[in-house]
């Protein structure tokens, strides 16, 4: 081979190298059947995405002109999530930075695609729905299998360190569960190779992952990030009712606070602080589809945003 020729390849080579794309990829919730849903596309449970490419305007409205492309469904409120560049995160030579978002839409406002599908985010997290106690996927399944990994570190010091992160994410060792840690116990059970993502990553393949469907690629760290993001949101910002319709009464609003924290919540404290933070107005209206006596109709006060677009807007997430 000539000097010209190798200078061509190396030059080649280094290209590769240095490959890096940009995509924009989307985390879409609604509320479906009284549950948190999430947005996927294809066979292999992905979630909308595609590349940034020039003739976007903005990252924003490159995402929502690919999840629309994708999936019919137009988004309204957005925001960003996350950069996820790691360098085996997609596999393959080539490096991808994918820039997420997390988007709240309703999902009677879709068009329709063959295409996508609508599914639980329990049905990927079931660890993480504690509304009726503690799941059987973390008594039968996880909290032994994760003891079998703590125990199986011959030193000493990885061993407690594995035993204290396993106790702080599960609520193990009589601590408390924080529904905000999605993130940390999807983690960690990737590190101990109890997922299908970790096998599929080059971690040594565990007899049998728990339970939970898996995504493609690293989707299903983007979903758990993004149900930590909204978990704690909704605590602080009143992001809840960009999932509620129009008018809804106090019971539906606790309920999807519950469903999308995965906890109960005390219901006269609840109501209290509705009450007291000025969030919701009545409507003069009733409910004619409740069992009993008719329940009032409520709707969001959008003036709240103006008159304190930060302090005071809390919703209450209290122990039931």
């Amino acid at each position: 081979m000539d000097d010209r020729a190798k200078s061509v390849r190396k030059g080649k080579a280094a290209v590769k190298a240095n490959d890096v794309k940009a995509d924009l990829i989307a985390v879409v919730v609604a509320m479906n059947g009284g549950g948190p849903c999430v947005l996927t596309v294809g066979q292999e449970a992905a979630l909308p995405s595609g590349p940034f490419e020039l003739a976007h305007r903005s990252l924003q409205s490159g995402l929502r002109g690919w999840v629309e492309q994708q999936t019919g469904q137009p988004l309204g409120y957005i925001e960003q999530l996350y950069t996820f560049a790691d360098r085996d995160r997609i596999g393959g030579e080539q490096r991808v930075i994918s820039i997420s978002y997390l988007a709240l839409t309703h999902p009677d406002k879709a068009g329709g695609s063959a295409g996508r599908h609508w599914g639980s985010w329990y049905d990927y997290f079931p660890w993480e729905d504690h509304r009726s106690g503690t799941p059987a996927a973390v008594l039968e399944d996880l909290r032994p299998r994760l003891r079998e990994w703590v125990d199986s570190a011959d030193d000493t010091a990885i061993r407690l360190d594995r035993r204290r992160r396993a106790a702080v994410a599960f609520g193990f060792d009589d601590r408390s569960w924080n529904e905000e840690f999605a993130l940390q116990r999807y983690e960690l059970l990737y590190e101990a190779a109890l997922v299908d993502e970790a096998v599929r990553g080059g971690h040594l393949a565990a007899p049998t992952s728990v339970p939970g469907k898996s995504m493609i690629a690293d989707h299903r760290r983007i979903l758990a990030t993004a149900m930590a993001r909204l978990r704690s949101k909704i605590k602080y910002r009143p992001v809840v009712f960009e999932l509620m319709p129009r008018l809804f009464t106090l019971l539906q609003l606790q309920r999807t606070v519950e469903a999308l924290s995965g906890r109960l919540i005390n219901k006269p404290n609840f109501r209290r602080l509705i009450e007291q933070q000025d969030l919701v107005e009545k409507t003069g209206e009733a409910t004619v589809e409740t069992r009993g006596r008719p329940a009032q109709l409520y709707r969001f006060r959008h003036d709240i945003l103006d008159e304190r677009p930060v302090a005071g807007t809390k919703l209450p997430l209290t122990r039931g």
